[in-house]
């Protein structure tokens, strides 16, 4: 095995760096990945239960409509971070993008806090939604490129899951935060926006000992590097007392460099070479941003308009909702890599639109009340966020590395503008709670949207679990097997 670089040259270089990486055990490396790099979807959960509170209305003079604009704003910013990083991150390395995207975040989050004007607070806003779009694009990367194959899905699906997580932390400091006995209303939504950044500190230091992905370093010219990098990895395994075997030659790879990487060649990669896990990935981040965003962003007019719940009395209800959804990835995760992609993809989907499908005729026949309606909610929900941060596990494993960043972005900017229409529809179904026809209409085809993305994947998915990346997708900068041999 040669250390040289790959770069600048067209003779193969031969490296096991993949192989290497795929074949470690569980150890302490691999948890600082996951506390250091998983935090992300922690954050953005609290941010988004913070701003949706709105506790700054009435410090800023704000109309409903701003603090509603607020919230449009972060996302509009989380969709132009993940483009932009997104293509950073192939190009510049993983490791630069998730430290400065968190600092980006750090920074804009606490200065939002500050906020002494309207314009203020969204420019910030604005800011803090580049980062952890960002974010997204960088650590959903080098997540899938440190972890073993054997713990890719389980492990992405968890990280992503725990979203809800930080959606917990921020609904349960506003009940502290936002009540004027406990907290002054001009203090308490600011105090909420220093939250995150704390935290973030907290992590942007761990971040510092997280090394660069092998892999990206490897189709980047930087063999020598990757080799390094591996090494220092299973010096620190073999210090725990694992004892590491030797992998065979056979699972070498040969490395020339990497073509450029312009709009036509991107472009020609997705819909040419990989059409149908193009139509995949799409598929799948459409349907459930759809649903997320048509319930998540509803449940509480539902609650008032057709349970009589009053509007303080709604986060009650949310607390469960929540607990659905972080649950389920942590319990079904394992089982994406043991029963296999395709059929967990299918069966959470599935089952998740079956279950908001009987709630929907069970809501139409007035059978429910709110007790027994947020009961189906989690349980669809705790199969759909599953499902749902499946859909980042597989646009970010499917496609060659070296734009893997970029496919997690383009993925996740079409999906957030798809999502972001259904509020608004659902909002109109609801209605002021009058006649249930429109919404149980709206819930079928909801559930329908969810059943066909399972469908989808089960007929173009990728059998990827305990899979190599680079047995899923040959990455750019493998040698054509004439030229390895």
């Amino acid at each position: 095995m040669t250390a040289a670089s790959a770069a600048g040259t067209a003779t193969p270089q031969v490296s096991l760096v993949p192989a290497r990486m795929d074949r470690l055990p569980w150890t302490r490396f691999h948890w600082s990945i996951v506390i250091g790099l998983g935090v992300s979807w922690i954050l953005d959960g609290l941010e988004i239960q913070i701003v949706s509170a709105g506790g700054f209305e009435q410090t800023l003079h704000m109309t409903t409509s701003e603090v509603a604009l607020t919230g449009t704003i972060y996302l509009i910013g989380q969709v132009v971070g993940a483009l932009y990083f997104g293509r950073l991150t192939d190009k510049i390395g993983r490791k630069r993008l998730f430290i400065l995207t968190l600092a980006i975040y750090l920074l804009a989050s606490g200065l939002a806090g500050l906020s002494f004007s309207v314009w203020f607070l969204w420019i910030f806003r604005f800011i803090a939604g580049l980062g952890i779009g960002g974010e997204y694009t960088a650590i959903n990367s080098a997540i899938d490129e440190l972890i073993p194959s054997r713990y890719r899905g389980r492990v992405d699906i968890a990280v992503n899951g725990t979203y809800w997580g930080g959606a917990m932390i921020g609904a349960t400091a506003n009940l502290w935060l936002l009540d004027p006995n406990v907290i002054s209303a001009d203090w308490g939504w600011r105090i909420g926006f220093f939250i995150g950044p704390v935290l973030g500190l907290i992590i942007i230091y761990l971040r510092r000992h997280i090394p660069e992905s092998p892999r990206w370093l490897m189709t980047h010219g930087k063999l020598a590097e990757a080799e390094r990098t591996v090494d220092e990895i299973e010096a620190g395994v073999r210090r725990e007392g694992v004892t590491l075997s030797e992998v065979p030659a056979s699972k070498a790879m040969s490395i020339v460099e990497a073509p450029r990487l312009g709009f036509r060649t991107v472009s020609g990669i997705f819909l040419k070479k990989y059409p149908k896990r193009s139509f995949l990935g799409f598929s799948m981040m459409v349907t459930q941003s759809f649903l997320y965003n048509a319930i998540f962003f509803t449940y509480s007019l539902v609650l008032q308009n057709f349970y009589h719940i009053s509007k303080a009395d709604t986060s009650v209800y949310f607390f469960p909702f929540a607990v659905g959804n972080l649950l389920g990835p942590l319990i079904l995760g394992p089982f994406f890599d043991t029963i296999g992609r395709r059929k967990m993809i299918l069966g959470t989907y599935g089952f998740a639109g079956l279950v908001l499908a009987v709630s929907a005729a069970l809501f139409q026949a007035g059978t429910l009340n709110a007790t027994t309606h947020t009961i189906f909610w989690c349980v669809s929900f705790f199969f759909a966020s599953a499902g749902a941060s499946s859909a980042y596990l597989t646009v970010s494993e499917i496609f060659p590395l070296e734009l893997r960043g970029q496919a997690i972005s383009y993925f996740f900017a079409v999906s957030q503008a798809a999502g972001a229409t259904a509020p608004a529809v659902f909002g109109v179904l609801i209605g002021d709670g009058t006649s249930r026809g429109p919404l149980t209409v709206g819930y079928f085809v909801g559930a329908g949207i969810m059943i066909a993305g399972g469908l989808i994947a089960w007929f173009c998915g990728v059998n990827a679990e305990g899979q190599s990346l680079e047995d899923v997708a040959d990455p750019l900068s493998k040698a054509p097997a004439a030229e390895a041999s």
